[in-house]
């Protein structure tokens, strides 16, 4: 090597010395900073260049009676949930907070006011609504989800709106004018949360039991869209007020006789039932189902020789009863509330309202009017959501009882044969004796026959197995092939499914970029209102292509008009 190739050399070398480490060298050095685990990622870092698409980034809100979530797609949890109640309705200037002996005294409701009114955002009765205190209590909760847990800049970002399904125009107008007019958003993607929650438990078809506060909403889906419904008033309201009265019970048997009723504020009721609420199981091997046929309900008997053994209890501190006392409440009592609020044993068919059903005969009775095909995946699919929920034993009750109701009464739409029913029970058991006879026969007859050249017995047409189909059989050796076999493999039985939730079925759409039907455009609806809705009687859930013709005056992906969808 000659002087100067060392000289040039030696320069190079000097100057990669000095040279700025690539970031690449950064990351992989075990001093370079991390973020935290507990810290959640943004979702504009999911894909290259997402984060300068500032059109297509959304924000996903979910809207309840008593709440709201919010947060950002692509992610498991929302950022914030945000209830409404007294304490979040303060006036400036409002310090009863920091009083020593506010926390002690408790609250008593408002003439005139129902049993958790203060605690709701809106209710479906709009008669005794005052919509302008909905469109503050929410604008304030919007503005603390963006100054406090979004920390967003001043661009505009699309929101996709998680609501109840059936939900009154005049608050949905109200709804949407926060959201357009306070927050500039410049398009609103309306979904329905039975169809959410389908989508964030992984399926197609699904029967959706959304427990809420103020009514149970049955809903059957089929390929995402929603075929049925029906609704009962017995929800979380109702329990809360049963778990209220179950503690003012035994608040008056603990105290003397002079001292004045008990009154458990709706705090306390609500901290009880969230605590150490819970909902009968099902018989278990010490006890026998006995069937009434005017009930039509399973009723628990007790053997005689059971075991006997004193029943626990749980100490229920009241620190703001007069005087304060800790209650020992029998662990028994603490599931009466719910036996009372959702399944209301003692009580006969015919006492019950078509709106007050309990929830197995409205899930049975939504069961039995779908068509069979739709039955067949809806009753293997069934998704038990809402806030009520989550009181443990309530689910497995849920799906002990349908299939009792099932195992009863079978599949048919009748409710009542009147004088005919004596006989109808007994044709409908005898039918269901010789079939199994039936059965048995051709089984036998199938095994009694040793000779291959004899002729094969006459075996009815019901009792034959099916041809099998080829595509079939290929198809599902495909599925199962790498795990257990799919869900829509599986139909015909009772079984219930997890989920997610709404919110997180909202965050999966949102991050997908899936086009919803209900889109409304700010501008559009600024000009119109919901008046600019077109009204379609059927709706398709799968986007037409749009083809490009020479008179083609829009882009390829914008509407001529807007529909409501299930909420027209």
């Amino acid at each position: 090597m000659s002087t100067g190739e060392r000289k040039v050399s030696a320069s190079l070398n000097r100057s990669v010395r000095g040279a700025t480490p690539r970031l690449a060298d950064l990351a992989s050095t075990p001093e370079s900073p991390r973020t935290p685990l507990g810290r959640s990622t943004s979702y504009g870092f999911g894909s290259p260049g997402a984060s300068f698409r500032t059109e297509d980034e959304y924000v996903v809100i979910e809207i309840g009676s008593r709440f709201v979530r919010c947060g950002f797609p692509g992610e498991s949890a929302p950022r914030c949930t945000l209830p409404f109640g007294p304490d979040e309705q303060r006036r400036a200037g409002d310090y009863r907070q920091w009083d020593p002996d506010y926390g002690h005294q408790r609250r008593k409701r408002k003439r005139g006011q129902e049993w958790g009114q203060e605690h709701e955002l809106y209710r479906m009765d709009l008669s005794r609504v005052d919509l302008g205190l909905v469109e503050d209590k929410f604008e304030r909760a919007m503005r603390e989800a963006y100054n406090k847990h979004f920390l967003l800049d001043s661009k505009p970002r699309r929101i996709l709106l998680a609501m109840p399904p059936r939900m009154p125009h005049a608050l949905m107008s109200t709804l949407l004018d926060v959201l357009f007019t306070g927050f500039q958003a410049p398009s609103i993607t309306l979904m329905s949360n039975p169809v959410l929650a389908a989508v964030a438990a992984g399926l197609r078809s699904a029967l959706v039991v959304d427990i809420g506060w103020a009514e149970t909403v049955v809903t059957a889906i089929c390929e995402y869209r929603e075929v049925r419904e029906r609704r009962s008033v017995r929800a979380g309201k109702l329990l809360s007020e049963e778990m209220a009265k179950v503690l003012n019970a035994e608040l008056d048997d603990d105290a003397d006789s002079s001292a004045p009723k008990a009154d458990v504020s709706f705090d306390e009721a609500e901290e009880v039932l969230t605590r150490v609420g819970w909902c009968k199981q099902n018989p278990r091997s010490n006890r026998r189902t006995v069937y009434f046929p005017a009930r039509e309900a399973p009723v628990l008997e007790e053997f005689e020789d059971a075991v006997e053994s004193p029943p626990p209890t749980v100490t229920v501190p009241f620190p703001k009863h007069t005087p304060p006392t800790e209650l020992r409440v029998p662990f028994v009592s603490l599931a009466k509330p719910a036996e009372a609020a959702l399944f209301a044993p003692e009580m006969t068919l015919s006492e019950f309202d078509d709106e007050d059903l309990p929830l197995h005969y409205l899930m049975y009775r939504t069961l039995v009017q779908l068509p069979v095909d739709v039955r067949r995946l809806c009753m293997s699919r069934i998704i038990i959501t809402g806030g009520v929920s989550n009181l443990p034993g309530l689910k497995t009750r849920l799906l002990k009882e349908l299939e009792a109701l099932v195992q009863i009464r079978g599949w048919d739409i009748v409710k009542s044969y009147g004088k005919a029913s004596a006989s109808h029970e007994e044709k409908f058991r005898s039918q269901r004796e010789d079939a199994e006879l039936r059965r048995q026969e051709g089984d036998d007859m199938m095994s009694a026959s040793l000779d291959p050249d004899a002729p094969p017995p006459a075996i009815p047409a019901g009792l034959q197995e099916p041809e099998v189909d080829i595509i079939d059989t290929k198809m599902t050796h495909l599925a199962v092939r790498n795990g257990p076999p799919p869900v829509s493999l599986i139909g015909g039985t009772i079984r219930g499914v997890e989920t997610l939730g709404a919110w997180a079925g909202a965050s999966l759409i949102a991050q997908q970029r899936i086009k919803g039907i209900v889109e409304i455009e700010r501008e559009r609806y600024l000009q119109h209102g919901l008046q600019g809705a077109s009204r379609e009687k059927e709706v398709s859930v799968v986007q037409q292509r749009q083809s490009m013709g020479p008179g083609l005056a829009k882009g390829a992906g914008e509407r001529a008009s807007w529909t409501l969808g299930v909420w027209a």
